[in-house]
């Protein structure tokens, strides 16, 4: 139960005499006392602005506190497209898909020399001891012989399909680097604006924690002088406790969300850029979600994998359906021997050239060839039914992205009229716990809703310029080019890149 003071208390709070120091005061001085309002950011000072005077100390504790807070930000900030393209070289995930599609590129080529002539050069040396009974004499004798082949294929449709199956494996590895690209740019900017985030939280903590700083040290002096009672001083105490202990684990949050955006962009003590203020979010243009599903439908990379893969299947039935069928080949050879004649025993010297078609028509291979047909026939039909299935996930993505941006939006709109409103709320507060009509606790509740709405405020539209981008890639159409429109919200005027 919350104890009420009197009415001798409520007239001497009407009329309220000189201010007596508190002895446990003075430990709350050094927290406050040489801070000022000159960095306040402008997310805070045009509300703070606002208030009544009786909060002068407060607000320029809450402009001190944000402008400790974002001291060191704007040494070395970094926009979202810069650090971008410093993972896109750094991050592991992505330089494993570039490796993928060099490495593709180059299988595609091993599958033309299928279609290209082969050429060899054979070459020999042997030595022959011929040991004859009498009266034959022994004797020994050298061979020598070199040989030039080559063929070219006339009529080899597996080969042929094969070099087909080769480019589509290719398009296969390009889609998987774009949507390793375009997850790498979801990464990004998701760590890129949960900093943003943490620090807005611990920025906003801090400024509470300033705030029911000053409510503790009025609730003990106003105690000491007699116009209130000891429940202000202790309640005024158990919500600066609480504070504390949220921003210690806002502080830890900061420092956890900013050594992911390291790691992700491999350099150190990275600084983001904030959003400049006023925000204006960005609209969704076309403003019709059947666009965006039709899009994706057509360009998202998961789709087009999907479809790359039921091509390649398809290929591999065909290529399964020519083991039935001949193949010609263009066939030449020329050989070149020295060995001694049989008769005489001197060395004789051949040259040979030959030229020819070479036909080859598989009669029975004990059904492998007929297994192989159905087991292509197999998977061609799960590759089609795994594309429909890509289809139908990224059309409900898409919906659920494009959506999603309208609450997102909704909700900022909501929020912000909240804010404001919470601010009204605590500015009545104040004058009523001035004037007696009102006690500490509620003075505190409303610090506390006003802190916690700004927060939700800041989320909610980080919130939304991520589920712009979330929305891209679900349709496939997310590039880096796409960053610029958020690098242009972002405040510029108090950092260097």
């Amino acid at each position: 139960m919350v104890e009420r003071p009197s009415k001798l208390f409520i007239a001497r709070r009407r009329f309220p005499c000189a201010m007596v120091r508190h002895k446990h005061t003075s430990s709350l001085q050094p927290a406050y006392a040489n801070m000022t309002h000159s960095a306040l950011p402008r997310q805070l000072s045009s509300t703070l602005q606002t208030a009544p005077r009786s909060g002068q100390l407060a607000r320029s504790v809450v402009a001190a506190v944000l402008a400790t807070g974002f001291a060191g930000a704007t040494a070395q900030a970094q926009s979202l497209s810069a650090l971008f393209e410093a993972a896109r070289d750094f991050d592991a995930t992505f330089q494993s898909a570039r490796s993928a599609q060099d490495a593709a590129a180059a299988k595609a080529e091993q599958a033309r020399a299928g279609l290209l002539p082969t050429v060899g050069l054979g070459a020999g040396f042997s030595r022959s001891n011929v040991d004859n009974a009498s009266p034959v004499p022994n004797r020994s004798f050298d061979a020598r012989n070199a040989t030039v082949s080559a063929s070219q294929p006339l009529y080899r449709p597996a080969n042929r399909l094969a070099f087909e199956q080769g480019q589509k494996s290719l398009a296969l590895a390009q889609a998987q680097l774009k949507a390793a690209e375009q997850d790498l740019i979801i990464r990004t900017s998701q760590a890129y604006f949960d900093v943003l985030a943490a620090q807005d939280t611990l920025a906003y903590v801090k400024a509470q924690k300033a705030a029911v700083s000053e409510q503790l040290a009025a609730a003990k002096r106003n105690f000491e002088v007699g116009t209130s009672t000891v429940t202000d001083s202790r309640e005024a105490q158990a919500r600066f406790d609480l504070v504390v202990a949220q921003e210690i684990a806002a502080e830890n949050d900061l420092h956890v969300k900013s050594l992911a955006l390291d790691t992700l962009v491999g350099k150190t003590k990275v600084q983001p850029l904030p959003l400049g203020l006023p925000v204006a979010l960005p609209s969704t243009m076309p403003d019709d979600v059947n666009h965006w599903v039709n899009l994706a439908e057509t360009t998202h990379p998961s789709v087009v994998q999907a479809q790359t893969a039921l091509d390649i299947a398809s290929l591999e039935l065909k290529k399964a359906e020519a083991g039935h069928g001949p193949t010609v080949d263009l066939t030449g050879q020329y050989a070149l021997a020295k060995a001694p004649s049989n008769t005489t025993g001197l060395p004789l010297r051949s040259n040979t050239a030959t030229v020819g078609v070479q036909f080859n028509m598989p009669l029975f291979a004990g059904y492998a060839i007929q297994n192989r047909v159905k087991e292509a026939l197999a998977l061609e039909e799960k590759a089609r039914t795994d594309a429909e299935g890509a289809k139908r996930a990224v059309a409900q993505a898409t919906r659920t992205a494009f959506f999603g941006i309208q609450s997102g939006k909704g909700q900022v709109k909501a929020l912000e009229a909240a804010e404001a409103s919470s601010q009204s709320a605590l500015d009545a507060n104040k004058l009523g716990y001035q004037v007696g009509v009102r006690i500490n606790i509620d003075v505190l509740n409303a610090q506390s809703q006003l802190f916690q709405t700004k927060r939700d405020l800041a989320v909610a539209r980080y919130n939304v310029l991520m589920g712009s981008l979330r929305l891209r890639q679900a349709s496939g159409s997310l590039a880096a080019d796409n960053l610029n429109d958020i690098n242009a919200l972002l405040s510029t005027s108090a950092a260097t890149r």
